[in-house]
């Protein structure tokens, strides 16, 4: 058995308050709720019975404010499960969120990943790798819409072209470039064909 030592309104809703339990932030629920189960500090509760009583009357709210978020840009299921979790709510409500949202195909990582991909130019596979798990995608979805794209040697050389500009061409500066390509996450075939296109075919990295 737990204890909820404290609550108080929430400062930018005061429809809705934080309740915290055993000293620790557990959930934020709704003040007429809180007033109808009685809910008050020094009280003896189950998480459980808190984790029930959000999920039955904040569920639809909570589906509400993810399609909100959704309706900016895509997300992947951890970005959703963070905003969620910023929000107050418990696991059982984001668990019903997420489903939901799952079943709906609302959020789809490898959707998601696939989208960035075909979105972002001038990175190559590994950098492209490196952006989606920092969002939070399925490591699995990451693989599979890389699989679906072959690095674009033309869009490297374009970066390295760039790159080069205004540079005096010799070994040492064709060499920066190369190492330039690998930062921006292209693979070692693709930089060093890049590097042959733009007439480094001499130099053996």
């Amino acid at each position: 058995m737990s204890e909820i030592t404290f609550i108080e309104p929430q400062k930018k809703d005061k429809k809705r308050c934080n309740v915290y339990v055993d000293g620790v932030f557990y959930c934020g629920i709704k003040l007429e709720v809180a007033i109808k189960y009685r809910l008050k500090a020094g009280m003896q509760i189950e998480k459980s019975a808190l984790d029930e009583i959000q999920l039955e009357t904040e569920k639809s709210q909570a589906v509400d404010k993810a399609m909100t978020h959704l309706s900016a840009s895509m997300k992947t299921k951890k970005q959703m499960r963070d905003f969620l979790v910023k929000k107050g709510y418990t696991e059982s409500v984001i668990n019903y969120v997420l489903n939901k949202l799952e079943y709906y195909k609302l959020i789809d990582d490898f959707a998601y990943c696939r989208a960035y991909v075909n979105s972002v130019s001038g990175k190559g596979k590994r950098a492209l790798e490196a952006d989606l798990l920092k969002r939070g995608a399925d490591k699995k979805a990451v693989e599979e819409a890389l699989n679906e794209t072959e690095e674009d040697i033309t869009v490297a050389f374009a970066v390295l072209e760039k790159y080069m500009r205004g540079k005096q061409i010799s070994k040492e500066s064709l060499y920066k470039g190369f190492k330039y390509l690998l930062s921006k996450g292209y693979g070692y075939d693709t930089a060093k064909s890049a590097l042959e296109k733009f007439g480094g075919a001499d130099e053996d990295y």
